[in-house]
């Protein structure tokens, strides 16, 4: 099990999730209605899951590689697209199911996160694979499915602020490199 396939595995159920909602017939705002709140409340936890396990592993992979400035740049721009997707999707409540401007507002959600899931499928997943081995992309693999699995109801949707949200991740790195977060602390 590697971290970077589950995120692709859940990239993957997402687009399937936008590509059902556009076969869906308009006049079916009940099962719009589910397909979409099972999608936004996925796409939170995908964001929360990446925040918690991923980035700060990406941040400090980076900073033992003396390649902090990349890894810190692509975590600042995919905290910020995370807020942004939680923004797209906010926009989409404010809408009647089935209508164009729901619509619209699903489709700029759609637009919002497939821009952030190619991003991050060319940098910091690519970086990620190239600066950590594979025992320690398992290890993070098991954390972020056990996050997945035990918050499957959803979590809060809440934006942060890049830059402290990086400044608290690097805070945890430790001057040896290593990460002193959670289950984490012992790698």
């Amino acid at each position: 099990m590697d971290i970077t396939q589950l995120i692709l595995d859940d990239h993957h159920e997402q687009r399937r999730l936008f590509a059902i909602l556009e076969e869906v017939d308009r006049r079916d705002t009940g099962v719009l209605s589910a397909i979409w709140g099972r999608l936004a409340a996925f796409l939170e936890l995908h964001a929360q899951a990446e925040e918690e396990i991923f980035y700060p592993a990406l941040l400090q992979v980076g900073i033992a590689a003396r390649r902090a400035g990349p890894v810190k740049d692509e975590t600042l721009d995919a905290i910020h697209d995370h807020n942004e997707i939680r923004d797209a999707v906010a926009e989409v409540a404010r809408h009647q199911v089935g209508s164009a401007d729901w619509y619209a507002a699903v489709a700029a959600a759609n637009t919002a996160n497939s821009d952030h899931m190619a991003e991050e499928e060319r940098e910091g997943l690519t970086d990620f694979r190239r600066l950590a081995g594979l025992p320690r992309r398992h290890q993070l693999a098991v954390a972020f499915a056990a996050y997945e699995a035990r918050n499957y109801a959803g979590v809060r949707s809440v934006d942060k602020d890049p830059a402290g949200y990086v400044r608290a991740a690097e805070k945890k790195t430790r001057a040896d490199g290593s990460l002193s977060v959670g289950t984490l602390k012992r790698t």
